[in-house]
């Protein structure tokens, strides 16, 4: 019998989700991802291509599905899950997609991902992280709290209402002894950063850019017995931008 503690992540092939897959591996834990993308050849850490299940979160009823095959997988405990997965649509050019030229189809994917695969997740999930005590972490965004010279219209809507998700989530399973909290993470050097970003960093109270390994580490502090007392918060993972 496997006894490792195990963790759920989505949005796990770049950025702050490989760099939290690598975090928790050399923890000890087993590590069960979910992306887009199928499983990396040149992949960093232990576990496999039987520990990685290919998933497009924007369909709403293969994520419903999924949850079958992700219970198939754990041994009837879910120490942790960390709901990364994002997607942030731009326009032909480039540019930023705001309320007036965001078209519906792409609300609702950008939602699907962002915020509903996140509670679908849990509440498929929920006996696994009951039984184990677990951890949920929402990973949100500087974004969903103003308007963000990059971030969409509709990405930073669905990370406000991710954040306001945390809480009401925090509330419902708390009960359950599974705590549920969120990070917001601002300007991190991975794959996704627009040109101009510098302007942002030059006015940051650390002036830098942050990696995904620093974000990393407040998610595990999250799901650590060190954050115990700890459910129903938002911690800024951001330079001091929020100031």
């Amino acid at each position: 019998m496997d006894d490792r503690k195990v963790m759920l992540l989505t949005g796990a092939s770049r950025g702050i989700g490989h760099a939290t897959v690598k975090r928790f591996a050399a923890e000890g834990w087993r590590v069960i991802t979910c992306s887009r993308q199928p499983f990396p050849e040149k992949c960093p850490w232990g576990g496999g291509r039987e520990d990685h299940i290919q998933i497009d979160l924007a369909d709403p009823s293969r994520t419903i599905e999924a949850i079958g095959e992700i219970r198939e997988r754990l041994d009837g405990r879910l120490d942790a899950l960390v709901n990364n997965a994002g997607i942030s649509p731009k326009a032909e050019d480039g540019g930023r997609l705001n309320t007036l030229d965001t078209d519906l189809r792409t609300w609702g994917q950008v939602f699907h991902v962002n915020f509903f695969s996140s509670i679908v997740l849990a509440r498929g999930l929920v006996e696994e992280l009951s039984t184990a005590g677990g951890a949920v972490v929402n990973v949100t965004s500087i974004a969903g709290s103003r308007v963000h010279p990059f971030a969409g219209a509709a990405y930073s809507t669905s990370k406000a209402a991710l954040k306001a998700l945390t809480r009401e989530m925090a509330h419902d399973f708390g009960p359950l002894g599974v705590r549920v909290n969120a990070i917001a993470p601002g300007e991190i050097e991975t794959s996704i950063l627009s040109p101009g970003t510098q302007k942002i960093v030059d006015t940051l109270p650390l002036r830098r850019l942050g990696q995904p390994s620093e974000v990393a580490d407040v998610i595990w502090f999250l799901c650590s017995d060190a954050s115990s007392y700890v459910t129903g918060t938002e911690i800024e993972v951001n330079a001091g931008q929020h100031v």
